[in-house]
This record gives structure tokens, C-alpha cells and sequence, in this order.
């Protein structure tokens, strides 16, 4: 489909028209939410990368760096929690967007809950999305119908930053502009080419601006990334910068790393890295080596065009004068990816020697494997669907020149994305409702960061919980009690041993027993099914059932 400025300008106009407050001098900050997928711990610069990362780093030196930060450890639960600020199941994306026909795992966010941009929508911002959603196909779950004035992007997953594969078709607004295509155009550029992370942030600038046409209102800014998300797509310029810089092997990246993250004080200075549980570097063939230093390059590409394009972002706020009053933060959906084993997706197939055939072939193609992921999720154990601290764990950066005046500080307390809502709702001066659309609202279940952002707030005690295909684990003041998936409860001193190391179940069992009852209730409460119960409920809404 054909799309010509008109038609930007025009739905644009239309659906701020739709939803115009009145026009006065509004102070209340914009709101930016950069989120990066499937990024680990350890991949930007200042939580202890040697990929260059200068513009995230930028922004962790004018705000503020959190330790202990956690998301869901998945893609779809994650960007449920994070629009919700409830429990994933609770927001009824329990699992992946896939409708089971029960409470807690549906295929759309659940109609008892509102999004950010529904709430700071009815207090006047316009809202703005572009990138993933990955919440729901369907028109009633659609960006959208869920508060988004604004909205470039993908309704499903991303699986190709070159080309739209099949149930990846990019919308504007309500219309479909990009149809299953291996050469989409970039219609804003038409002379650049396609790229996810560019064209993501080329239609976020120019919302941006065509709100500012509008008026002064303030603007929230939801910009979902599928970077560094597998299938390892990257610019040959970004390439190059980093081809035999991991001939070395991931053993002496995740010592250097975790180094670094003791220097930079992101880890107390007697945190253990964890032990690695792939084979040693030295295992390799030479010719395996080769083409896994070119799989790691291939990630620290993506990783360098995410950072540049957040730079992009940074630069334009700066440039219209708003960057100062500018709620910005960057953070991840989960940790760093482990699928399908040692040398990833198809990794024996799809080598550095046939790059040319799946460079930019979209799918599961490519991945850079668990060695690689061991290093992202640097110093912490496993993976991303996994409620360990390697899966859940994310760099979380706040920048607000206007309020944050500890500059490159550092954030202790755990938090979590449930918190953003109740932020968001007391720097925008919203309010979160009882109903909403003639539904029952559940109440938020984070607490806002806004305390935490004061050097002076102490350090509190908080309870979180986490569930995902089986892995699971609650989190209540220093301890932390988690379970993978048909295994065993462990339990852990988080404040002592982050990379739980040291199993204290045996010797504590009425510590581990308190907190398991604790999980049980709320498993209840917010509608989680055992492995077994979802594999039923699965096999039953295939075979045609309720």
C-alpha cells in the first residue's frame, strides 16, 4: 500500500483531534520508554559491555542505574506488566499471547486492566507507539483499542529486522502498510532502507513532532524495540566494528565483565560470577570458534544500531528542547536467550560461510547460542524464560534532568515493572481508575519510583512473585525462593549471594516453607496453572473445547 504524507498527517491530526484537552501551558514531563528485547544484564557499557553502547551510557551518567531491577523473563508477560503495572496473569497474558479460553491466558490484555496510555490518555498526554506489541492481533486488542493515539508497528511478534514474515505485518494506526514482503519500504525514507531498529525510531521522531504541531500537551512514548531479539540481523558497517573481538571466547568476556560491574559498583565488591555451564572455549575447533566469534559480532551489532538509534531519540528531545523535561528509561523484557543450545538457532547449518544466503532471511534463522547468552546474563545463572536471576534481571535506567540530581547514581532497592504505573500515574497527575470502558479495574500491584529517585530514601523490604511455564519464584526482602520448572524449590540470600550460589533450602526449610506458602496463595489468586493444567487446557482449545 502506497503511503504518501497526506496520509500520515491526516490519521495523525485525526486522532489527536479525537482525544484533544484544552490547550494551556502543561509542564508535567513527557514520558519515554525505550525497551530493548532479549538483552542481558551485562550488554550495554555501563553495566559492564565492551560492546559500545556511548548513548545508553549517557544516559546512565545524567540519571540513575538500578541493581535490582526485574522483569517477567519473557517477551509477551513482560510488555503485558510493564502497560498494565499488574502481574501477567492478571493482565491475562499469562504465558504467550495465545488464547486458552481462561483467566490468565488469553490473547489479549485482560479488559479489567488499563494500559498506560489509557491512563495518561485520559489525563491529557497523547500517546504514541512504534515497534512491538506482541499483546494481541485482534482489533479489539490492538494497540490502538488500548490507548495508543499513535501507532507504527507490528500487532504480533518480530522476527526479521530486513523483512515482514508471516504474522508480522506492520500497521499505521489501524491500516495495514506493510504486508508480508521480503523488500518492505520505508516510507518516511523511501531512498533507506528497511531496518526495524531505524524505521522504529524514524516514525517515533516523527510522532513526536506532529504532536508538538498540535500543541504543548505532554506526549508518552512508548518505543518497543526487537532488537537485540534473534534472528541476528545487522548493518555490515555495525558488523565490522566488532568481527574477531571475541576470538577470546565467552570465558574471558564474562571475567572481564563481571570485573567491570564490581568497579562500576553495580555488584557488591564480593559477588561471585557464577559458574559457566557450556564447555570450555578451548573445546571449540578453530573453525568453530570462527563462527561463533562472527555470531557474537553479529549480536554486538544489533546492540551498537540499538544505541545509536537511542542516541537518535536523546539528540531530538535535545534538539526541540524538552530533554530536560523528559522522563526517559531503558531497560529489557528479559535476559539474554539460550534457545536451542550451544551454537544457536540452525547454528550448524547457518555458518559464517554461507552468511550471504541468511543474512536477511527472516524467522528462526540464527541466534548467537548459550555461550553467548551465559555472557549476556553476566555474573547470574540461566536464561530467559527462566525465573533465575539470569532471566529476570535487566539493566533499568531513569534519566529526568528536572527531578534526578544524583547524576550517574545507583538504585539498590528491588523493583520491578509493575512499578512503572504508579509512577507514571504521579509524575503525569493521573488517576488510575476503578472502572474503565464499564469493566472493574484491578488495582496496581508496583509502587512508584519516585521515592527511590531521592538519594535519601532508604532501602525497603517488598514482596514480588514470578511464574512462567513452570519456572517460578518469589522474592521477599533479601530472600529469594525459586524453582525451575518439575524441579526442586532453592532458596537464596539475594543481598549475599546474588548469582545463587549456595542452596539454603536443606538448612532453612522453615524460611523456604513460609515463602512457598506465600507463592501458593498468590499463584491462586492470580489464576496460574501448574505445567499439567495449561497443557491440558491447551490440548483441550486445539481439540475444540472451552
Amino acid at each position: 500500500m502506497k503511503i504518501t504524507t497526506a496520509l500520515l498527517m491526516s490519521l495523525s491530526v485525526m486522532s489527536l483531534l479525537l482525544t484533544a484537552a484544552p490547550v494551556s501551558a502543561d509542564r508535567r514531563p513527557n514520558i519515554v520508554v525505550l525497551f530493548a528485547d532479549d538483552m542481558g544484564f551485562s550488554d550495554v557499557g555501563c553495566y559492564g559491555s565492551e560492546i559500545e553502547t556511548p548513548n545508553i551510557d549517557r544516559l546512565a551518567e545524567g540519571g540513575l542505574r538500578f541493581t535490582h531491577f526485574y522483569n517477567t523473563g519473557r517477551c509477551c508477560p513482560s510488555r503485558a506488566s510493564i502497560l498494565t503495572g499488574l502481574y501477567p496473569h492478571q493482565a491475562d497474558i499469562g504465558h504467550m499471547a495465545g488464547d486458552l479460553k481462561v483467566d490468565g491466558y488469553r490473547d489479549r490484555l485482560s479488559f479489567n486492566a488499563v494500559t498506560l496510555a489509557e491512563v495518561l490518555g485520559s489525563a491529557g498526554y497523547r500517546t504514541i507507539m512504534t515497534g512491538k506489541w506482541h499483546l494481541g492481533w485482534r482489533d479489539e486488542g490492538c494497540p490502538t483499542a488500548r490507548g495508543f493515539q499513535l501507532f507504527y508497528g507490528t500487532r504480533g511478534y518480530i522476527d526479521s529486522y530486513y523483512t515482514i514474515v508471516p504474522r508480522t505485518e506492520v500497521y499505521l494506526g489501524e491500516q495495514v502498510v506493510l504486508p508480508v514482503t521480503e523488500k518492505p519500504v520505508n516510507h518516511l525514507h523511501p531512498d533507506q532502507e528497511w531496518y526495524t531498529t531505524d524505521v522504529f525510531t524514524d516514525y517515533a521522531l516523527h510522532f513526536i513532532d506532529d504532536v508538538r504541531e498540535q500543541g504543548d500537551a505532554p506526549f508518552f512514548l512508548y518505543l518497543a524495540y526487537n532488537a537485540p531479539h534473534f534472528p541476528l540481523h545487522a548493518k555490515p558497517e555495525d558488523i565490522q566494528k566488532y568481527r574477531g573481538k571475541y576470538r577470546d571466547g565467552w570465558e574471558q568476556f564474562r571475567k572481564s565483565r563481571h570485573q567491570k560491574l564490581i568497579e562500576l559498583g553495580v555488584l557488591q565488591s564480593d559477588t561471585e560470577l557464577s559458574a559457566l555451564d557450556v564447555p570450555a572455549w578451548q573445546t571449540l575447533t578453530d573453525k568453530q570458534r570462527d563462527d561463533m566469534d562472527f555470531k557474537m559480532a553479529l549480536f554486538a551489532a544489533i546492540v551498537d544500531r540499538l544505541d545509536q538509534n537511542v542516541g537518535r531519540v536523546i539528540d531530538h528531545l535535545e534538539a526541540i528542547g524538552e530533554l530536560n523535561n523528559t522522563l526517559l528509561v531503558f531497560l529489557s523484557d528479559n535476559g539474554g536467550t539460550k534457545e536451542t543450545g550451544l551454537f544457536g538457532i540452525k547454528g550448524k547449518r547457518n555458518t559464517v560461510d554461507n552468511y550471504s544466503e541468511w543474512a536477511k532471511v527472516g524467522g528462526w534463522t540464527s541466534s548467537y547460542g548459550q555461550g553467548w547468552a551465559n555472557l549476556s546474563n553476566t555474573p547470574f545463572r540461566r536464561y530467559k524464560r527462566e525465573n533465575h536471576e539470569g532471566g529476570i534481571s535487566a539493566p533499568f535506567i531513569a534519566h529526568w534532568p528536572n527531578m534526578i540530581d544524583d547524576r550517574g547514581g545507583l538504585r539498590h532497592q528491588p523493583s520491578h515493572l509493575i512499578d512503572l504505573m504508579p509512577t507514571f500515574v504521579e509524575i503525569g497527575q493521573a488517576e488510575y481508575p476503578t472502572t474503565f470502558n464499564g469493566h472493574e479495574i484491578q488495582p496496581m500491584q508496583g509502587r512508584s519510583l519516585m521515592p527511590v529517585f531521592d538519594l535519601a530514601t532508604p532501602k525497603e523490604s517488598r514482596t514480588l512473585y514470578w511464574e512462567h511455564e513452570g519456572n517460578r519464584a518469589i522474592r521477599e526482602g533479601d530472600w529469594k525462593l525459586v524453582g525451575s520448572r518439575n524441579e526442586p524449590w532453592e532458596l537464596y540470600n539475594i543481598s549475599q549471594d546474588r548469582t545463587e550460589s549456595e542452596n539454603l533450602v536443606e538448612s532453612l526449610p522453615k524460611k523456604a516453607n513460609a515463602l512457598k506458602s506465600k507463592w501458593d496463595a498468590w499463584a491462586e489468586k492470580v489464576n496460574v496453572l501448574t505445567p499439567e493444567a495449561f497443557e491440558q487446557q491447551r490440548q483441550s482449545v486445539r481439540q475444540g473445547g472451552k
